[in-house]
């Protein structure tokens, strides 16, 4: 039930943030000085900014940045971590320990002063700023790839492939990742909130993506100054990372069970 529930949020508001901003009438740049900071209402559901533009498309366009920032980023940072998890589980010895000592360093390392100094000595891109979040996001994939190929390559499957002839890079491949695949899928949903919320706080401090562009942190970031009398403009993109937060870990929390 749980899954269903997760699984219908996330699909309504990425709905909502693929077709919304096609189909409303206002550009989520176009400047109208007739129309500065109105109240949500019947023409601007989620009213206007200090410069008259439509906080509601404004919103839903951030909001896809923001799922396309998440969705890539997870990717990324899941493939990195399961192609170096597996590496540790299936040849353990000196390659593990290695690696290992790797995922335990980056892990006690804090995350956010290291991305907040390279956000801001390098202004990254939509593109770099995805390879950051990932770079410091691949540890627990990879912890749960190395605990599920233990498992799995003392398996009689495992066994038989080696026996006929396969190559290591075939039997991780074809046999054992794609049984690691479960666990690995429940971390990567659950990844996709957190690179949200990594992006989300870089563009708060105005560190991740840079306006014009909206995403949901740059719209939080543009609201401060207004917030007592505008209060608008924080509460739409605040919902919208909750709401999507909360749905992938409704539905990797069920997935995990």
């Amino acid at each position: 039930m749980t899954t269903r529930y997760g699984a219908l949020a996330l699909a309504l508001v990425t709905a909502l943030a693929l077709v919304v901003p096609w189909l409303s009438p206002y550009r989520h740049d176009a400047i109208d000085l007739s129309s500065i900071k109105d109240p949500p209402g019947a023409t601007h559901w989620m009213g206007t900014d200090e410069l008259g533009r439509d906080v509601a498309t404004r919103v839903l366009t951030g909001t896809r940045l923001s799922l396309v920032i998440g969705l890539l980023g997870a990717l990324v940072a899941t493939s990195i971590g399961a192609g170096l998890g597996a590496l540790a589980g299936y040849y353990g010895g000196l390659v593990d320990a290695m690696l290992m000592r790797l995922v335990d360093l980056q892990l006690s390392v804090p995350l956010l002063p290291i991305l907040i100094v390279a956000s801001a000595l390098m202004r990254p891109s939509v593109a770099l700023l995805v390879l950051m979040v990932a770079a410091f996001a691949w540890m627990e994939p990879a912890r749960i790839t190395r605990g599920e190929l233990l498992r799995l390559k003392e398996q009689d499957f495992t066994e038989a492939a080696r026996a006929i002839g396969a190559s290591d890079a075939r039997v991780i491949i074809k046999h054992l990742l794609p049984n690691a695949l479960g666990p690995l899928s429940v971390a990567a949903t659950i990844l996709v909130g957190r690179v949200i919320v990594m992006e989300s706080v870089l563009s708060f401090l105005g560190l991740g993506v840079q306006p014009p562009e909206p995403s949901l942190g740059n719209l939080l970031y543009g609201a401060q100054a207004s917030l007592a009398t505008e209060p608008w403009l924080a509460i739409f993109p605040g919902m919208f990372i909750f709401w999507i937060v909360l749905s992938v870990n409704l539905l990797g929390d069920e997935l995990r069970q």
